[in-house]
């Protein structure tokens, strides 16, 4: 029982630093927090600026001391459709856009602060280590930019999810690029794609070629193996895996993330089985037919939210429906909250997992 209970404690770790779910930006939020506000909240420690100089000397000498990019670089991305097509790359981008949490927390994890042109979209605060990097950048007022504002800016590169390259906002993909301006969009958002975390390491491993940053990239993604290694040898052992089932409670509706998702590929890779891995959304019924060992609850507090607040009435739609009373998760426990900002950072928390894997 013990090692049952360890595997499923490992895996909600895992799953809360690193399940990349690719969901659409949350474009129904009852209220977001204007431009000023999301700024001043991303505002650095007073103590932040020497570390962060320090931190950036150290990237700097280990960048001009690695992996060289050779341009022209030919990169294999998508249209809005998502077709294939490939982009050409003179050299690194110096006048990027970056839209949403995902896009811009990658940039600034990469030290590419100063190749933003302007960043927008953000639901949440950015990571503290983040946020001196992120107040150099100019974050606009739109939350998702309009096409007459982005012209403005003149990118030579729009970073961001497929289904804001749209001619209603962003603007379409072809366009910019026979503008010669690269658009690059997150792997995961492609419409009809399979959501995996492979594809997430290729996106970062791309955008440490496109700028020429390839040994930042490829750390970033080896501690994320890492540490999936490390959750896989703890649980090597167990001989029952946990069934799981990934829940985001939304009104009168349940998204269930199945197979197709970031989450289900998460569930997978560390072992387990998906109790219903073909349905996007389920009902009360699905949910006790099913009868998952372990179930996650997604919540999402947006500023001017509490965040405990946020969770625990998601949590609740589970853990108090007396039509759920008799799930084996339930009764063990075994109800864990996810907030869905911390699934969708791009590049994966390892001191955040190693500090959640210290603590129970």
């Amino acid at each position: 029982m013990k090692n049952r209970y360890l595997s499923t404690r490992i895996m909600a770790i895992m799953m809360a630093a690193a399940m990349v779910v690719s969901a659409a930006p949350a474009a129904f939020a009852a209220e977001r927090a204007d431009s000023e506000t999301i700024k001043e909240d991303n505002q650095p420690a007073a103590d932040a600026d020497a570390d962060a100089q320090d931190s950036a000397d150290a990237d700097k000498t280990a960048d001009a001391e690695g992996t060289k990019t050779e341009y022209p670089l030919t990169i294999t991305t998508y249209d809005y459709d998502g077709n294939e097509i490939e982009t050409t790359y003179e050299k690194a981008p110096e006048k990027v856009l970056a839209v949403y949490q995902g896009s811009i927390e990658t940039m600034l994890k990469l030290g590419l602060e100063d190749r933003l042109v302007a960043t927008a979209g953000l639901d949440n605060e950015v990571p503290d280590d983040l946020k001196e990097a992120f107040s150099k950048t100019n974050y606009l007022d739109e939350f998702t930019p309009s096409l007459e504002t982005v012209t403005m800016l003149e990118p030579d590169m729009i970073l961001s999810w497929s289904s804001l390259f749209s001619d209603k906002n962003l603007g379409n993909v072809t366009d910019w690029i026979d503008k010669g301006c690269n658009t690059y969009y997150n792997t995961n958002t492609r419409p009809d794609g399979d959501r995996t975390l492979e594809n997430e390491f290729t996106d970062i491993l791309n955008l440490g070629k496109i700028f020429d940053v390839q040994d930042k990239a490829q750390a970033i993604v080896d501690d994320a193996k890492a540490v999936i290694d490390k959750t896989l040898t703890a649980t090597a052992d167990v001989e029952e895996k946990p069934s799981v089932m990934v829940l985001e409670p939304l009104g009168e509706d349940i998204t269930n993330y199945g197979a197709k998702s970031l989450g289900g590929d998460m569930v997978t890779q560390l072992g387990a089985t998906l109790a219903n891995p073909d349905a996007s959304t389920v009902g009360k019924e699905d949910i006790i037919a099913a009868n998952p060992d372990v179930i996650f609850v997604v919540y999402m507090p947006y500023a001017g939210d509490d965040p405990e607040t946020v969770k625990n009435d998601q949590l609740a739609v589970i853990q108090d429906d007396e039509a759920l009373q008799s799930l084996d998760a339930v009764k063990n426990g075994r109800v864990y909250p996810i907030m869905l900002s911390e699934m969708e950072s791009k590049h994966l928390q390892k001191d955040y997992i190693q500090t959640l894997i210290l603590t129970d």
